[in-house]
């Protein structure tokens, strides 16, 4: 990384320096790198030849005189390591930790009143026994749009004991800005939500500057990661379950209302929640069995339904019921999915983006926030309570 003015880059490491000395500089005066026959070094630390420097250590480079002109730090694959320039010129630290088990290479250059000095230093990081990644984010399908709603989920191959660096690491930036914030639902998941939804048709890009971070307990980021989110349309139903009816918006345009047959409130179970979801999953077809009951048992079905599209982990769907046809509209009939005629199940399901907002009221029951994806039933002020950096 070339430096201009006071930019600059820094590294992380252990002990020991190289320094690189220039000899019969001139006497002292401004702009000289050396004075009375003082020698002119660059030190770079760590040390060439150092081994099992910490990943979360900091690279220094300090030039005795003169000032820093360029400051690099590659690993053997080519990936850079940013750092910062001191205002005076002399000094430049790594800004960032390291992979653990990696091999990196410290370039400086310096001038003494127009002559170069150059110095170098390669280093390995310590491979720790245990290692931190992540193994899922979600959303993650190539070439996927997603709703407004939608949160990025992120899971660990194993628990996190210091949530709070961990956290510090992860980076959204979306084209279009808007407040949002990280909860902890445990020890290996952390999801992020919007104080208010994303605004559509852009791009969100996810960043976990992971890799070296101490997750505490001696276990060490394994590696970056990041991934591109592509927000589509803001599509939104709002469903009145007396009523019978939800009406689908596209960017605020309506699309269509759909009769439909909510839960038959018998029990529990069978009354649709209310609340603010979000669509989870499509599927063609998918077979719907009755929850804690096996057959024989008063109340059980087992039941294959097309075009259905998931909205609650408590087994609600919007999905083709054609059985109930002469219900949808003026009757609640259903185990607490909503039935929809076969050609509406189709319409909605090939328009349904994960994260879609379907909103529903007119229920006793009410979704609880961690029902699936229904976050947004927290206010972001509650929500934010779940930061690790709160």
């Amino acid at each position: 990384m070339r430096i201009k003015g006071r930019a600059g880059v820094v590294l992380t490491g252990g002990a020991g320096a190289v320094a690189l000395l220039a000899t019969g500089c001139g006497g002292g005066g401004a702009g000289k790198l050396a004075s009375g026959g003082e020698k002119a070094e660059i030190t770079i630390t760590p040390a060439n030849g150092t081994g099992q420097v910490k990943p979360d250590g900091t690279i220094e480079v300090k030039a005795s005189h003169g000032r820093l002109q360029a400051v690099t730090v590659q690993d053997a694959q080519g990936g850079a390591i940013s750092g910062a320039l001191a205002s005076d010129g002399r000094v430049w630290h790594s800004t960032r930790t390291l992979t653990p088990g990696a091999s990196y290479t410290v370039t400086a250059k310096a001038d003494d009143d127009g002559k170069a000095l150059t110095a170098t230093s390669t280093f390995t990081t310590l491979k720790p026994a245990k290692t931190l990644s992540i193994v899922d984010v979600t959303p993650n399908l190539t070439g996927e749009k997603v709703g407004v709603g939608m949160p990025i989920m992120l899971r660990f191959d194993r628990p996190v004991t210091d949530k709070a660096a961990v956290e510090k690491t992860l980076k959204v930036t979306p084209e279009k800005p808007v407040e949002g914030a990280w909860r902890w639902i445990d020890s290996q998941q952390v999801i992020y939500r919007t104080k208010t939804y994303w605004q559509p048709h852009q791009t969100v890009r996810f960043q976990a500057q992971l890799a070296g971070v101490n997750a505490g307990g001696g276990v060490y980021g394994a590696k970056d990661v990041q991934e591109t989110i592509t927000i589509g349309a803001e599509q939104i139903t709002k469903g009145d379950i007396g009523g019978h009816h939800m009406t689908v918006r596209r960017d605020g345009r309506k699309l269509r209302t759909i009769p439909f047959s909510a839960g038959n409130g018998q029990t529990r179970e069978y009354t649709t929640t209310s609340g603010v979801h979000l669509l989870m999953e499509r599927g063609n077809p998918v077979t719907m069995v009755s929850p804690g009951r096996e057959k024989g048992d008063p109340g059980y079905y087992k039941t294959v339904v097309n075009h259905a599209v998931r909205f609650s982990n408590s087994g609600e769907y919007t999905h083709s019921a054609p059985w109930s046809v002469g219900s949808q509209g003026s009757a609640n009939v259903s185990h607490g999915c909503l039935n929809l005629s076969p050609a509406n199940a189709k319409w909605y399901y090939t328009i349904a983006q994960r994260g879609d907002v379907l909103e529903l009221t007119g229920s006793s029951r009410e979704v609880e926030w961690n029902n699936g994806w229904s976050f947004w039933q927290l206010s972001f002020d509650k929500w934010k309570q779940g930061s690790a950096l709160s």
